[in-house]
Parts: structure tokens; C-alpha cells; sequence
């Protein structure tokens, strides 16, 4: 299993949690972006930089995940097409996306995008709250746990 950041648009602080996670339970963690992006030195942590284009780093994060890995996006779409090829989502407020819920979120996002279109102010998402950070930490431990054995090294006794 791996980990696969759309980096461009995902909060530092998101991106620091995942960095540590990485470490924690040394597994494969990789920022997808169109933008150098700093990161720590790891063995577990790298950044690929695609070209800057629309969606790039969406089309080369889709080229790339394969069944079981997870993704940190906020963009449905892209969520989407993770769910598709079996792998997961998670966006930077602690939501999971799933094939029991996604097609209502690429629902929703299409109304509003039909809104904005059509000149109505539909305003932004807040910002990323304490709570939000918590709930994502909290679900990315959840998945982690689930997904992978705790190296022998962090083991009690």
C-alpha cells in the first residue's frame, strides 16, 4: 500500500501529519504537484513534480494508484477515479470517500459548479479547523491500522 498526496492544494499541516504517519508506520508516501513542494528527509517520503497544466497531478496520481493505495484529495473527481481503479480516498478534512457516497458528492459538486457558472456567489469552503485536522488524523490512523503491521522496531517489549 501507498500513500499518494495532491499536493498542490493540500495544507501544510495535513501535509505534516502525513509526513510523520510515513515514518511512523514506513510506508510509501509521495506528493504529487506541479510546484516544488519541501519535504523531509525520508526514505518513505518523495515528491514527483508533473508539468503545470490542468489536472496534471490528478492524471499522473491516477497513472499511477493502484488497488488498496491511498489518496489525500479534496478533488471529487479525482476521488472518483481512485474509487474506480479500488483504491481510496481521503480529503483533508477527515471525509473518506467511497463508492457508497461519492456519486452524491460529484452530484452536489456539479450543481455548484452549475451555480458559480451561471454567476451566483456560492462562496468557498471554510477553513480548515482544529476539529478537521483532528478527524483527519484520526481517520488516516484508523486506515493505517487497519492497512499495515506496526514495524517491529515500535513494538513494546
Amino acid at each position: 500500500m501507498k500513500i499518494w498526496v495532491d499536493a498542490d492544494a493540500c495544507p501544510v499541516v495535513i501535509k505534516e501529519i502525513l509526513f510523520r504517519a510515513a515514518d511512523r508506520t514506513q510506508v510509501w508516501l509521495t506528493l504529487v504537484t506541479n510546484q516544488a513542494v519541501r519535504v523531509p528527509p525520508s526514505r518513505y517520503i518523495k515528491m514527483i513534480q508533473v508539468e503545470s497544466g490542468y489536472d496534471a497531478a490528478d492524471y499522473e496520481i491516477v497513472k499511477r494508484v493502484s488497488a488498496g493505495d491511498l489518496v489525500i484529495t479534496s478533488d471529487i473527481p479525482l476521488a472518483a477515479e481512485v474509487i474506480d481503479k479500488g483504491g481510496i480516498a481521503l480529503n483533508p478534512r477527515g471525509e473518506l470517500y467511497t463508492a457508497d457516497n461519492i456519486k452524491n458528492r460529484l452530484t452536489m459538486r456539479d450543481f455548484m459548479d452549475t451555480l458559480r457558472f451561471s454567476g451566483i456567489d456560492t462562496g468557498g469552503p471554510p477553513a480548515l479547523s482544529q476539529g478537521d485536522r483532528k478527524a483527519f488524523a484520526n481517520q488516516l490512523d484508523r486506515y493505517l491500522s487497519k492497512h499495515t503491521a506496526v514495524p517491529r522496531s515500535d513494538r513494546p517489549g
